[in-house]
């Protein structure tokens, strides 16, 4: 009896420590496991989509596009073909294929390394949902764990659709339906024997069967499908062979159009340099900016308008082979929200971005920078400055400069009003020359231009290299009562549960005094009112600008704004070469900025521009700086600080 008792303790111990090193095992397997729970809430890589601010789907982005659909409506001869060739006896094991893996395993010992796999579809399915592709013994065990809690929660059908969904396919496409779309252009619920046969030859090796990458291997892989379809009895033998002989035809991808696509390479680029490129292509974020899609269309046609009017015109002067280039930048002046970018006239030819990342003289178009730092440093628009021919020793390379005028004439004393609404050369060098080049420099940077200036006087003949959306956002502070914002394209991101992950945080400053912006924003709408644009009258709207011209005609700008809105146009080649005589910005550019601004204000109330408390406006005559009576017809209506304006001379009347 003792020594029964004792063996039965003996084995009692012996059972227990089994069956402590069976569940430690067990949970050392079975520890880091996910839940097969989260299945339910499992989600894929997700697609983040771009919103224009009025609701315009304007991209997609994604690593792996999946686009799951009921197994109702995968054919059935998909369904099959990828049984026959990826777990014939499906329906019938438990989740694992007990005799694949002790014959996997012992290839694996002989071969002294991991060489075969025998996973069944429900093992594959818990391999891409929940594990790494790390090849091991481990892995594998886990996998097989997994397989069984999915057999015992879900129907055979569920997990085959769920398979059907997530499988890679080759050539980025996640799924079935994906996969449909991206080699055959239709539906997956469209296809026929032979292209089911071909999608189900590709989870042995995805990239290599892919028919983009090696469309003979495809053909290969696809005819063994079929004849082990044959083989099984799920096909017959004449459908075997007809499929076989049927070549592969490649259909349209239906591949959404990108729209405003400089636009969204611009969003692209901020976003990954904020959240990263991981987050932005598989987190499925909802990116919504302040692009008015409706002004971007405008803007590509206006741009598409003037470029073609432009080349017809180039090769009327027989300039060899035209290509003119444009941009159109459109800003909120309240806000500093981009509403429309065209960066070039096509971007699937030349995706670089003319209005962001191209560096170009702006010519005339700096001129505002270097008035507007005037007024601020107390000079009036009526000051008399000289326009004469004018030498200034030691200049570049040591030689003497002799700027000229545009038009080769001179006008002797005028004022800075008619200095700037004419684009007279010399007085905008005068100016700068009593400003100080680097404080005009300076001065630049405050209104936001980033692009680097070099302080010499030829600065006010716009030398300094800069970008459109840099001139523009600088145009913005004067309508904006002297804030400078910085511009910005994306008003807020959303995670895939809605929770806001990145909210626009404009940069705003104090750049100028508001009477400054005032009366800098006054002479430029002289620039429209009596000057160089003056065919902007047309738009019978207050609006204000500057056109820009380069040597030899190489850019033509025009840079100009209403109450609400700051558009600026360039125009030129990307070799640096002439447009062709007389295409100034006035004639290249000014148009484009019309078409553009006469649709953007068309259902806008006529806004007119700020005039603070401690301004006032009074007529003068642009040529002598003199206050006239208020029914002279040849005067203007200008802008002084309170206590700057000319003094009325006697005889004039009341006011």
């Amino acid at each position: 009896m003792k020594n029964k008792k004792h063996i039965a303790i003996i084995l009692t111990l012996i059972s227990g420590v089994l069956f402590g090193i069976i569940a430690g095992i067990f949970l050392a397997i079975t520890h880091d496991l996910p839940q097969i729970q989260a299945l339910e809430t499992f989600r894929p890589s997700g697609v983040t989509r771009i919103y224009s601010a009025d609701k315009e789907l304007l991209a997609e982005l994604y690593l792996e596009k999946r686009d799951p659909v009921p197994l109702k409506s995968i054919p059935h001869y998909l369904k099959t073909a990828i049984v026959t060739t990826e777990d014939k006896n499906f329906y019938k094991h438990s989740g694992i294929d007990l005799k694949g893996i002790l014959r996997a395993i012992i290839k694996d010992i002989l071969a002294r390394k991991f060489v075969e796999g025998a996973s069944t579809i429900t093992q594959q399915l818990a391999k891409t949902l929940f594990l790494t592709s790390e090849k091991s013994i481990m892995r594998k065990i886990k996998e097989a764990f997994l397989a069984f809690q999915l057999e015992h929660r879900y129907t055979k059908d569920k997990i085959l659709e769920l398979y059907l969904n997530q499988i890679y396919l080759g050539s980025g496409a996640y799924g079935v339906e994906s996969a449909a779309q991206t080699f055959f252009g239709k539906p997956v619920k469209d296809l026929n024997l032979a292209e089911c046969a071909l999608i189900a030859a590709m989870p042995k090796a995805p990239s290599r069967y892919s028919p983009l990458v090696n469309k003979d291997l495809a053909v290969k892989r696809r005819n063994i499908v079929l004849k082990q379809m044959a083989n099984s009895g799920m096909i017959t033998e004449d459908a075997h062979k007809k499929s076989a002989a049927e070549s592969i035809s490649f259909g349209k991808q239906n591949k959404k159009p990108v729209k405003a696509p400089y636009f969204v390479e611009y969003v692209k680029r901020n976003l990954e340099e904020t959240i990263g490129s991981s987050r932005l292509y598989k987190g499925g974020l909802t990116v919504n900016t302040t692009l008015s899609f409706e002004l971007q269309k405008t803007a590509e046609k206006a741009v598409e308008n003037g470029l073609y009017a432009l080349e017809t015109r180039m090769k009327q002067q027989k300039i060899m082979d035209p290509r003119p280039q444009g941009a159109l930048i459109a800003l909120n002046v309240q806000s500093g929200g981009i509403l429309a970018m065209v960066g070039g006239r096509d971007f699937d030819k030349s995706p670089f971005n003319r209005a962001t990342s191209a560096r170009r003289q702006p010519g005339s178009a700096f001129k505002p920078v270097v008035y507007a730092h005037a007024i601020e440093q107390g000079f009036t628009q009526n000051k008399m400055i000289l326009d004469a021919p004018v030498v200034f020793k030691g200049g570049e390379n040591g030689k003497d400069w002799q700027p000229k005028n545009f038009s080769g004439k001179y006008k002797g004393e005028i004022t800075l009003r008619k200095a700037l609404t004419q684009s007279v050369n010399i007085p905008a060098i005068r100016l700068i020359k009593m400003l100080g080049p680097s404080s005009v420099v300076q001065f630049g940077y405050t209104l936001g231009i980033e692009s680097t200036l070099s302080p010499n006087l030829s600065l006010a003949l716009g030398t300094s290299e800069t970008t459109l959306i840099d001139l523009t956002s600088a145009y913005a502070v004067f309508p904006n009562m002297g804030k400078s914002i910085k511009s910005f394209g994306i008003m807020e991101v959303l995670d895939r549960e809605g929770r806001i992950i990145l909210q626009a945080k404009p940069k705003q400053k104090i750049a100028m005094s508001r009477a400054g912006a005032a009366i800098i924003t006054n002479m430029l709408c002289g620039v429209i009112q009596e000057g160089t644009g003056k065919k902007a009258r047309k738009l019978k709207r207050a609006v204000a600008g500057k056109t820009g011209t380069t040597n030899n005609y190489n850019d033509a700008l025009f840079i100009g704004f209403s109450s609400s809105i700051a558009a600026g146009v360039w125009i030129g080649q990307d070799n640096f070469t002439t447009l062709g005589k007389w295409e100034t910005g006035a004639k290249a550019a000014l148009p484009i900025w019309m078409e553009f601004m006469e649709k953007a204000l068309e259902n806008s109330q006529c806004q007119y521009f700020d005039i603070p408390d401690d301004v006032v406006k009074i007529r003068m005559d642009p040529l002598t700086g003199r206050r006239t009576p208020d029914n002279s017809t040849h005067a203007v209506s200008a802008l002084f600080k309170r206590g700057t304006e000319p003094k009325r001379n006697k005889g004039l009347g009341k006011k």
